[in-house]
C-alpha cells in the first residue's frame, strides 16, 4: 500500500511523527507536510503563481521529536497549505500512480463539529477525496506540542484498517477521526458519529503573550513572532473564541462523542449538496426556461 500523509501543524510537529510511525506498518510511506504551521486554511490552495518552495529529506526524519533519524518513510514539506501539499504529490511524485490513501494528522487540537469546516487537516482528506483517493484525516483533543498520543497508536491501526476494508464506492468519502485527551484506559470505546452543530463566541480578543502560556506553545510555533510589528493606528487581536454548542445535537454529535470518552468517525463528503433542498426548490419552480 502507498500511503501519502500530510497534516497542518508543519512538518516537524509530533503528532506527524506519531502518524508516520504508525502507518509503516501499512506500507510505503510518504510524507509532504506543510513547512509552516497552516490551521484553520481549511481546502484552501497556493494560487496565483506564487512561488512555492519544496524540499526532500529522503529518508531522513527531520522530525525534532523522532528517536531516530532515520526510517523507511521520505520525508519532504512543501511551503503551502495542506491542501497544496496533498496537490504537489499528485502531480509530482505521484502522477502516475496515485496513492493507496491519505492521511492527514495527526493533529493538534480537535477537528470535530463545526471546527471541520475550517480544518486543514481535513481540506488535505478533501482534496484527496476530491481525487477519487480514500482520505481519513485524525486528531487529538489538545494543542499542546508535546501531547500524549498514546491512545492514537493503541487503537488508529484498527480504525485504520477497519475503515479500509469497508471503503466505500461512493464518491467523494473521507473519514474524520477525533480522539478525547484522556489516558488510554479512560477511553471508552469508538462511536459513528455525525458533525455537531455549534458556533464560537467572544472570538477575538486583545493580542496577549500570556494566553499561549496556558496551552504551552509560543507565537514562533505558529509562525508569528513574539515581538510583531504594527503599522500606526493599528491594535493587534487573537482568535481565541468560546465553542457554544447547540441544543439541537443528539448524543451522537461527533463533540459530544469525544467530551463523553469515546473516539468518533465521522463520514464527510466532497459533495456538498443538500440533496433534500434541492427537491425542494424544484417542487417551488425554480426550474424556469427563458426565452
Amino acid at each position: 500500500m502507498n500511503i501519502l500523509i500530510t497534516n497542518d501543524d508543519g512538518y516537524k510537529a509530533k503528532g506527524l511523527e506519531v502518524l508516520v510511525e504508525i502507518m509503516k506498518e501499512f506500507g510505503q510511506v510518504t510524507v509532504i507536510a506543510p513547512k509552516h504551521h497552516q490551521s484553520g486554511m481549511s481546502m484552501a490552495v497556493s494560487l496565483g503563481f506564487k512561488q512555492i518552495a519544496y524540499r526532500t529529506f529522503g529518508h531522513t526524519n527531520p522530525n525534532p521529536f523522532a528517536g531516530s533519524r532515520h526510517d523507511e518513510a521520505i520525508w519532504s514539506y512543501v511551503d503551502a497549505t495542506p491542501a497544496s501539499c496533498v496537490k504537489f504529490g499528485l502531480n509530482t511524485i505521484f502522477l502516475d500512480n496515485f496513492p493507496d490513501v491519505v492521511v492527514s494528522g495527526i493533529n493538534h487540537g480537535s477537528n470535530a463539529a463545526t471546527a471541520s469546516c475550517y480544518s486543514g487537516t481535513l481540506g488535505a482528506a478533501e482534496e484527496a477525496a476530491l481525487n477519487g483517493i480514500p482520505a481519513i484525516g485524525v486528531s487529538l483533543d489538545t494543542i499542546h506540542p508535546e501531547a500524549d498520543f498514546s491512545a492514537v497508536k493503541e487503537y488508529f491501526p484498527a480504525i485504520f484498517k477497519k475503515l479500509m476494508d469497508n471503503y466505500p464506492r461512493k464518491y467523494g468519502v473521507y473519514y474524520n477521526v477525533n480522539f478525547p485527551n484522556i489516558p488510554i484506559k479512560e477511553i471508552r470505546g469508538v462511536r459513528c458519529g455525525v458533525q455537531g452543530m455549534g458556533r464560537w463566541v467572544r472570538e477575538f480578543k486583545h493580542w496577549d503573550l500570556d494566553a499561549y502560556k496556558k496551552y504551552g506553545i509560543t507565537p514562533e510555533m505558529l509562525g508569528q513572532s513574539s515581538n510583531p510589528k504594527i503599522e500606526e493606528g493599528e491594535e493587534l487581536y487573537m482568535m481565541v473564541g468560546d465553542f457554544q454548542d447547540d441544543e439541537r445535537n443528539s448524543d451522537r454529535a461527533d463533540h459530544r462523542l469525544v467530551a463523553d470518552g469515546y473516539v468518533s468517525i465521522v463520514p464527510h463528503n466532497v459533495d456538498c449538496t443538500d440533496n433534500e433542498q434541492f427537491e425542494a426548490l424544484l417542487s417551488k419552480g425554480f426550474d424556469t426556461d427563458f426565452q
